[in-house]
């Protein structure tokens, strides 16, 4: 039986990317729920979501980031599958959540996750880095890894157990839920070893070296908050598993 999905969107001044997230998911041969979670966005794209027939529910006004617009967005979503589809992101082709809904066919799968690409901001063709996540083992946190948090899709009925994005994290609130749900907690999940997901090159923690330092010292506490203990090397590990995914620079996706 294909189960439900939702999937949600948080945007802020995103007109300028807010169309290619739209179009993929208006796209999808599977269809899925569409919430827009919209921080109080002062451009065009509530307008442009609005345009967008598919959407099934919007929500505009002011918040306190990125995470607690998801937050909103899981705890109005209704689909028994939750996914997370940034402003900036987009889906690789039209079969995406014909996917996912497959994996979940099997009951004893909590989530599931993929690789992605980041591509260059303004040449979306132009693969500028490669993520390839790999077979799940739970000890490979302790070497730094983590699955790329926009291919991440979960039953909703693991959020509604063990909790929404904690917003104290900052910017590593994605990487302390996928800690808690797969490492503490142990839930199941399914790698689909293929790019599902695209995203424009960028990212807050990343900016500079104060950025990376401030990213770095929420990682940590990602760790501490559910009572984990990485290894010395596991939050150093983190930023350097990064370094081959660059190899693929200048390829097209």
């Amino acid at each position: 039986m294909n189960k439900t999905i939702s999937i949600i969107t948080a945007t802020l001044n995103s007109a300028s990317s807010i169309r290619d997230c739209m179009d993929s998911l208006r796209s999808q041969i599977f269809l899925a729920s569409h919430i827009v979670i919209d921080g109080g966005s002062t451009d065009r794209t509530m307008e442009i979501v609005k345009s967008y027939s598919h959407v099934t529910k919007i929500v505009s006004e002011p918040d306190d980031g990125i995470y607690e617009a998801m937050n909103k967005g899981i705890t109005l979503a209704t689909g028994d599958i939750i996914g997370i589809l940034n402003a900036d992101d987009f889906y690789a082709n039209n079969n995406v959540l014909a996917k996912i809904s497959k994996v979940f066919e099997n009951d004893t799968i909590q989530s599931c996750y993929a690789d992605l690409v980041y591509v260059d901001k303004y040449q979306i063709d132009k693969v500028v880095r490669h993520w390839h996540a790999g077979d799940y083992n739970y000890r490979f946190f302790f070497w730094g890894w983590m699955p790329p948090h926009p291919t991440f899709f979960v039953r909703r009925s693991v959020y509604e157990k063990y909790g929404l994005f904690n917003l104290d994290l900052g910017s590593a609130a994605d990487y302390e839920l996928m800690l808690r749900f797969l490492l503490k907690h142990r839930i199941s999940t399914a790698y689909i070893p293929e790019v599902l997901v695209k995203m424009r090159l960028g990212g807050a923690s990343n900016t500079s070296l104060k950025n990376r330092l401030k990213a770095n010292r929420m990682d940590r506490k990602a760790w501490e908050v559910n009572g984990l203990k990485p290894y010395p090397w596991t939050i150093p590990l983190k930023p350097l598993r990064k370094i081959p995914q660059y190899f693929v620079f200048g390829q097209e996706s």
